[in-house]
């Protein structure tokens, strides 16, 4: 994160040279943890999906509430929506897959002009998609990529979305002096039960 500048998008659909909507977080370096539920029916493990991403900002701290955060826009083609319900602002996903990416980064190391067959599907075993879904490489449905004019180890992290396309909502995970501690993206594979 070399501008703290932090998005979380659709990189396959969304993701811009420049105008992404953003989340500030101090720059730095950081862990990705993505949380994997048991949503098979007897609970044996057979069926897992991916209900959080989570920028792990810092290692120690405890998070002890939890609150939406709505992205800093500066005109994005892809801006925050509201769903249906009205319930949260999140950001859209069509093609399965949500990131995290450093918007200086996409600004500096990603080439001017890209197109889908490029970067993201061009058939080779280096494509994005690819490299999301070779167990090999993290697991299958997670991958760690550089960005390709990347001089610093830019990266992007993208992740398959829980369910796959809707909108899914950024939440900020703060400690007791709500200080900003995490960065969630929740994919609404874990739905908490209401009271009764």
């Amino acid at each position: 994160m070399p501008t703290g500048r932090l998005v979380a998008c659709d990189p396959f659909v969304c993701l811009r040279k420049a105008d992404n909507p953003f989340v500030l977080v101090p720059p730095g370096r950081y862990r990705v943890v993505v949380t994997l539920a048991d949503v098979s029916g007897s609970g044996d493990g057979s069926h897992f999906r991916e209900a959080y991403a989570t920028l792990i900002l810092d290692e120690t701290a405890i998070e002890v509430t939890r609150r939406i955060i709505t992205p800093l826009s500066d005109g994005s083609p892809c801006p925050p929506e509201m769903t249906d319900e009205g319930e949260y602002y999140g950001f859209p996903v069509d093609a399965g897959t949500a990131c995290f990416v450093d918007d200086g980064a996409v600004a500096t190391a990603m080439p001017d002009t890209y197109w889908y067959e490029d970067l993201f599907d061009d058939g080779s075993s280096d494509s994005w998609f690819a490299r999301m879904d070779d167990p090999g490489h993290i697991r299958e449905g997670i991958a760690n990529i550089p960005l390709p004019l990347g001089k610093g180890g830019e990266n992007i992290v993208v992740v398959h979305s829980g369910w796959g396309d809707g909108s899914y909502p950024i939440v900020g995970g703060y400690d007791a002096s709500d200080r900003l501690v995490r960065v969630h993206i929740d994919f609404m594979v874990v739905i908490p039960e209401g009271p009764s």
